[in-house]
């Protein structure tokens, strides 16, 4: 009876150690997943890229810098929550100068990847600067955090290591643009349309899709003009000339800043007009084209309208207000907050809930952990939401134009309806 009252007691003790163990990892599953995830760094290393000088100067330091605000701001509050580890972790931005090369960029690409090993691998802003970044990630198999590079061609269904984060993907940018000229064109008499494209992957491929758009509604709307020039190009004189020849009623100009400041410079340089004019830049960075090309090259000019027109109300990170506030504490009083500059920030925001989210650093599970926002995410950029081929296709603008406000001009919406702030001016023919 003893040797079975001590059996009992042995039992009873091995059970309550087992219900004790039990209800200790009960009570901290995290703690244990983190123990599986292996030993805790530092710090969450983030590599990318920035052009402090070239053609692309002007669209990659405003995302550069709204992307170090970001690590600024997480790291005041003490670091970023990594849900792999249960702790917050700083961030450390590891970065180089492409200066505006695709040589110098794969060079550095291929290093923050081989040699720097860094766990978020983010490319530098726009297409051009992407493009050798896309084929770098998917050879080495390292997820490539696309900030504004929307170029069609890089997203597939067998390429799982490229996601597109602030804009969406270079096919979708004009759908707006064609909708107001096919309902609202023909109204007031805008049937001819004459594009003029820069031959890369961001701008040629939104003249494919705006091709494709207005062909569907050919009688409707007909292409008198379509023409790609290298992205170098400087010089439009002759080329408006060319343009003004065919009598278009409508004239859409698709390149980057510094394509557009020379077009619009010479457009209002030979006094020649159209009843409508669509500059991609002139309403993404105002400021800059502002300064660059005049305010009387800029009246009446048709663009995109970026965020900070449209004020979204976010549901994380901040907003457009405050955004603003703090991005011109950190950088000047006068400092310019237009698109790319809320890319930059934007970039920050979808990196700091993958990583609040993700189920391991693995590269694989970080894609799940993007994916998993698609939707459900939306910030001072607007919605954010996904192809399953990792592209882009939230985030659409609205169609504005730069309208005179005394000796200034200003972006105002003027399509679709449910957005406008004003009505659309047209020239005469």
């Amino acid at each position: 009876m003893k040797k079975q009252n001590g059996k009992m007691r042995r039992f009873v003790r091995q059970s309550l150690a087992g219900v004790a163990l039990l209800g200790a990892a009960m009570a901290a599953p995290t703690a244990a997943f983190a123990a599986a995830a292996g030993p805790v760094p530092q710090a969450i290393t983030v590599g990318t890229l920035y052009a402090s000088s070239g053609a692309f100067a002007a669209i990659s330091m405003p995302v550069y810098n709204g992307l170090k605000l970001w690590v600024n701001d997480i790291n005041a509050h003490g670091g970023v929550y990594v849900k792999p580890y249960d702790k917050k972790l700083p961030i450390k931005l590891v970065s180089y100068d492409d200066q505006s090369s695709t040589s110098t960029a794969t060079t550095l690409y291929n290093q923050l990847i081989t040699q720097d090993k860094v766990d978020l691998l983010v490319a530098d802003s726009g297409s051009v600067l992407t493009s050798v970044a896309v084929p770098l990630a998917r050879e080495h198999q390292r997820l490539l955090f696309d900030q504004t590079g929307t170029g069609t061609h890089f997203f597939s269904a067998d390429n799982k290591y490229n996601v597109l984060l602030d804009d969406p993907v270079s096919s979708i940018w004009p759908h707006r643009l064609a909708q107001f000229l096919i309902n609202e064109g023909p109204k007031h008499h805008i049937r001819r349309v004459a594009i003029l494209y820069s031959t890369n992957d961001f701008t040629g491929a939104q003249a494919e899709a705006m091709h494709s758009y207005l062909e569907a509604a050919k009688g409707k709307i007909d292409i008198v003009y379509y023409l790609g020039v290298p992205t170098s190009t400087t010089n439009y004189q002759v080329l408006i000339h060319r343009i003004q020849a065919t009598h278009p009623d409508a004239v859409l100009e698709l390149g980057y800043p510094t394509n557009d400041i020379a077009f619009l410079k010479a457009l209002h340089s030979t006094g020649l007009k159209f009843p409508v004019v669509f500059s991609i830049y002139a309403g993404l960075e105002t400021d800059l084209l502002k300064k660059n090309a005049g305010n009387g090259a800029l009246k009446n000019i048709f663009s995109y309208v970026p965020a900070t027109g449209v004020k979204y109300k976010p549901s994380f990170g901040m907003d457009m207000e405050a955004f603003t506030a703090a991005y011109r504490k950190l950088y000047g009083a006068d400092v310019n907050v237009g698109f790319n500059a809320v890319a930059g920030y934007n970039t920050g925001l979808v990196l700091e809930k993958t990583l609040n989210t993700t189920q391991s650093m693995d590269q694989l599970a970080l894609r799940d952990a993007v994916f998993a926002q698609s939707g459900k995410l939306t910030t001072l950029n607007g919605s954010f939401e996904l192809t399953p081929e990792g592209a882009q296709q939230g985030n659409l603008m609205p169609i504005g134009q730069l309208q005179a406000k005394g000796n200034d001009v200003d972006l105002v919406s003027v399509y679709p309806a449910d957005v406008a702030q004003a009505k659309a001016i047209f020239g005469k023919h």
